[in-house]
C-alpha cells in the first residue's frame, strides 16, 4: 500500500484533463472553422464545381460554311461521309496500347496496319508527318471513306473495336467546279492545336477540341466565319457515369458562306492554259543550255482592273485539297512536302518571287519622267551599252537608233534605260554618293508597291525586293563573312563577284543601277504586284488591295456583309503620263513584241495593251513574264524557267482572253461564248433554307472525278 494521500494525484489529473478538454476545444473550434469556410464563406463557389464534376458534355460540331464562286456555285462545301475514327484515351487503356485493335482495323478498311497507327500517334518535333497535331482525347479520323459494310462490321464487334466508332459526318468538299482546282486559293483544313485553342480563348470566336480550322487559302483567312459555333449539350451524371437528366443545350450555328471574287469557269481555263503552256514550254529548245526549257513552276493572275477583284488565280504545281479531307496519307504528304515534290502547297501567284525583266519597264518610265526627263525626248536605242569593261546587251531588240520613251517600251529597248539609269546614278554621286541621293528609279518602285505585300486577303504573302541602298548595306552586313571566305580575285565568276561583294558590297554600283532598270539583278516581284500595277494603269492610277472575298452571307441568307474594294495609293505619274504609257502598251500589242501574239484581235472594240518579259536569272534559264490588260481585266502570267516572255507565256494568256470575251479565232466576236465579257456584279441569292441559286456552268464544263484529279495532277 502507497503511504501517499489520495488527495496528491487531484491536482495533476485536473490538469491533464483541463489541456486534453482544451485540446479537443481547439480541434472542434478549427474544424468548426474550416466548415464554416467551406460551407459558407466559399459555399457556393464549391458547390458549383462539385455539380461540374457530375455533369458530362457532348459537343456537336457546326456546319461549316461553303465557299462560293461569284456566280454562287460551291469552290468548298460539305458532305456526308461515314468516318471511322479512333479514341485515343480508349486505345491507350488496352495491355497493347491499342496495336492489336488498330490491326484488325486496318484490315477491316484495307489499309496497312502502319498507316493506320501512325494517323493515331501525336505529332512532336521529331515525329514526322502523318501523325495527329489536335487534341489526344479528341477522337481522331482514321479514313472518311468508309463503306456502309464497313461501319457495319465495326459496329457489329464492337468488343473487338474498343474505342472506335463510324459515323456519318458531314465532311468537307472541294467540289472542283467546271474542272477547276483552286487548291492554293482554297487551302485545308487540319484539326485545332493546343496553341490555336489558347490564342483564341480571348477572341469572340473561341475554338474547342473538337474543332477544325482552316490551314491555308481563304479557309484559313476566313476561318472564324466560316467555322459557326459548335452546340454543347451539358448532361447531370451520378457517380456511375449514369445519365440523370439533361442541364443545358446550346444548339449549333451554322457558319457563315464566305462569296469569292473567283469565276470557277475562268478559274478553269486559267488553269489549263498555265499547264499547258509549260508542257509547251519543255518541247522548246533552250540555246543558252543546249537543253529544252525545264518550265518547273508558273502562276497566273486573272484581276478586275477598276476593282483589284481577284478573277482567277492559278498555280502550277498543284495538288488536290481533298487529299487533306479526313486525315492525310503518309504517302500523300511526302508527295506535297517532299524534296522531289516541287512544293505544290506553294502559291506562286503570292508567294513566288522572281525578277520581273521588262515587265517592269513602265516603273523606270515613270522614274524618269518624275526626274525630269520628256517622255517623247529622244533617246538612243543601241544594241549595247558599256560601263568601262562591263558590256550589257539589249536582250529583246536590236539597234532602233534614237526613239522616245513610248517606243522603248513597245520594242523593249534595254538600252535606253540602261543610259538613263546610268545617268541617274551618276546625278547622285556614283561610287561616292551624295548625302539624300534622289535615288528617282528606287524611290518609284516603292511608289509603285514593290517591296512590300499588296494586302490581299490571304496568308502567308511575300513583299518582293526593291534593292536600294538601305538593302545593299542590310545585305552586305549579313553576307560579308561567306563572300569573303568563297573570294578569288582571278576565280570563276562566282568567285570574282564574291571577291567584289567583300570588299564593297554595301555600295550601289554603276551595274546595280543599270540591271535594276530593266527589272533585273537582285529585284524580286511576286504575279500578285503586278497584276495590281497594271490594273492600276488601266484603271488610271489606283492601286487597289487584291481581294478574293466579295461578300459573307448568313446561312439563311438574311444577313449580307459586303466586302468593298480598298485602294490604298495611287500611281506616281500624272494623267499626260498614265496616257502615254497607256498608248505605248497597246502599241506593245499592235506592233511591238507581244504583236505577233495578238494577230486578228479586234483592238477597235476591245483595246488590247500588253508588256513582255524575259528575265535572265544566274544559274536557271530564263523566267517568262507576260503582262496585259483591258479596260476590265488584267492578265499577268509568268513561267519560271520557260523561256521568252510572248514566246512560252504568251499564246495562253491570249487564249485567257479569248475565253473571257468569246474571241474567235479570226477575231470575231461571239457573245454567247464569252464567259466573262464584263466583271461579274451581282451577288448569288441564297434562300432561308440555306440553298444557293447558282447560275449553270454550261455543258462544255461537266467534267467527272476523275478529270478533277487528272487536273490537280498537271
Amino acid at each position: 500500500m502507497s503511504n501517499i494521500p489520495e488527495t496528491g494525484r487531484t491536482p495533476r489529473v485536473t490538469v491533464r484533463l483541463v489541456a486534453i478538454q482544451i485540446l479537443v476545444f481547439s480541434l472542434l473550434l478549427t474544424l468548426g472553422g474550416r466548415l464554416w469556410y467551406l460551407q459558407i464563406r466559399n459555399g457556393d463557389e464549391y458547390t458549383r464545381k462539385a455539380a461540374n464534376n457530375h455533369v458530362q458534355q457532348v459537343v456537336h460540331p457546326a456546319v461549316r460554311g461553303s465557299i462560293l464562286d461569284a456566280r454562287g456555285v460551291p469552290l468548298a462545301d460539305n458532305e456526308t461521309r461515314l468516318v471511322v475514327s479512333a479514341s485515343r484515351t480508349a486505345l491507350m487503356k488496352e495491355p497493347d496500347d491499342g496495336k492489336a485493335v488498330l490491326t484488325r482495323l486496318a484490315g477491316v478498311l484495307k489499309m496497312k496496319p502502319d498507316d493506320v497507327q501512325d494517323k493515331v500517334r501525336l505529332c512532336d518535333a521529331k515525329t514526322p508527318q502523318p501523325c495527329w497535331n489536335g487534341s489526344p482525347y479528341q477522337p481522331i479520323p482514321i479514313t472518311d471513306e468508309a463503306s456502309p459494310q464497313q461501319a457495319l462490321q465495326i459496329r457489329e464487334r464492337e468488343e473487338d473495336f474498343p474505342g472506335i466508332s463510324a459515323e456519318p459526318t458531314a465532311v468537307r468538299r472541294y467540289a472542283a467546279p467546271a474542272g477547276s482546282n483552286a487548291a492554293q486559293v482554297l487551302g485545308y483544313l487540319s484539326p485545332v492545336t493546343d496553341e490555336q485553342i489558347k490564342k483564341a480563348e480571348k477572341t469572340k470566336s473561341p475554338l474547342l477540341r473538337s474543332d477544325q480550322v482552316g490551314s491555308n487559302g481563304l479557309e484559313h483567312e476566313y476561318d472564324s466565319r466560316l467555322r459557326g459555333k459548335a452546340g454543347v449539350t451539358r448532361y447531370e451524371v451520378d457517380n456511375l457515369g449514369r445519365v440523370i437528366g439533361q442541364k443545358e443545350s446550346q444548339k449549333a450555328r451554322p457558319g457563315d458562306n464566305v462569296v469569292t471574287s473567283i469565276d470557277s469557269r475562268v478559274q478553269a481555263v486559267a488553269e489549263k492554259e498555265l499547264a499547258q503552256a509549260m508542257k509547251d514550254a519543255r518541247k522548246v529548245h533552250d540555246r543558252n543550255t543546249g537543253i529544252n526549257y525545264k518550265a518547273d513552276s508558273g502562276a497566273v493572275v486573272v484581276m478586275e482592273a477598276k476593282t483589284g477583284r481577284v478573277v482567277a488565280m492559278a498555280s502550277n504545281p498543284t495538288y488536290d485539297p481533298n487529299a487533306w479531307v479526313g486525315g492525310i496519307s503518309g504517302k500523300d504528304y511526302k508527295q506535297l512536302t517532299g524534296k522531289n515534290s516541287n512544293y505544290p502547297l506553294l502559291n506562286r501567284a503570292i508567294q513566288g518571287q522572281a525578277a520581273p525583266g521588262s515587265i517592269f519597264k513602265v516603273i523606270p518610265t515613270t522614274a524618269a519622267v518624275n526626274a525630269g526627263y520628256d517622255f517623247d525626248g529622244r533617246f538612243p536605242c543601241t544594241s549595247s551599252f558599256s560601263i568601262g569593261s562591263q558590256v550589257f546587251k539589249n536582250f529583246e531588240s536590236a539597234n532602233y537608233g534614237s526613239i522616245n520613251l513610248g517606243r522603248a517600251l513597245e520594242v523593249s529597248c534595254d538600252t535606253v534605260f540602261y543610259n538613263l539609269a546610268y545617268e541617274q546614278w551618276k546625278k547622285d554621286g556614283g561610287n561616292k554618293p551624295r548625302k539624300k541621293p534622289a535615288d528617282w528609279f528606287y524611290k518609284t518602285a516603292h511608289q509603285f508597291g514593290l517591296g512590300k505585300e499588296t494586302g490581299i486577303d490571304l496568308p502567308n504573302e511575300v513583299t518582293g525586293r526593291v534593292p536600294d541602298r538601305q538593302w545593299k548595306k542590310d545585305y552586305w552586313k549579313a553576307n560579308k563573312d561567306g563572300w569573303c571566305k568563297s573570294a578569288k580575285k582571278d576565280g570563276d565568276y562566282g568567285q570574282r563577284l564574291s571577291y567584289e561583294n567583300c570588299l564593297e558590297g554595301m555600295k550601289m554600283r554603276a551595274g546595280d543601277s543599270v540591271n535594276f532598270s530593266i527589272g533585273q539583278g537582285d529585284t524580286l516581284v511576286t504575279p500578285i504586284q503586278m497584276a495590281t500595277i497594271y490594273s492600276a494603269i488601266s484603271n488610271g492610277g489606283t492601286l487597289y488591295d487584291p481581294s478574293i472575298g466579295k461578300a459573307i452571307i448568313s446561312p439563311d441568307g438574311k444577313k449580307v456583309t459586303k466586302i468593298k474594294p480598298t485602294p490604298h495609293g495611287k500611281l506616281p505619274m500624272n494623267a499626260a503620263t498614265r496616257d502615254k504609257i497607256d498608248s505605248a502598251l497597246a502599241g506593245v500589242a499592235t506592233r511591238g513584241t507581244a504583236a505577233w501574239r495578238f494577230g486578228g484581235w479586234p483592238q477597235d472594240k476591245i483595246p488590247m495593251h500588253a508588256k513582255t518579259g524575259t528575265a535572265e536569272v544566274y544559274g536557271k534559264q530564263t523566267t517568262s513574264w507576260f503582262a496585259t490588260y483591258t479596260k476590265d481585266y488584267s492578265v499577268i502570267m509568268t513561267i519560271s524557267q520557260g523561256g521568252t516572255g510572248s514566246g512560252a507565256s504568251g499564246p495562253a494568256v491570249r487564249k485567257i482572253y479569248n475565253a473571257l470575251y468569246g474571241i474567235g479565232g479570226k477575231g470575231g466576236i461571239d457573245k454567247k461564248k464569252a464567259l466573262l465579257p464584263e466583271p461579274q456584279a451581282d451577288l448569288p441569292k441564297i434562300e432561308s433554307d440555306g440553298s444557293i441559286e447558282a447560275q449553270p456552268l454550261g455543258k462544255q464544263f461537266a467534267v467527272t472525278a476523275n478529270d478533277r484529279r487528272r487536273g490537280a495532277q498537271r
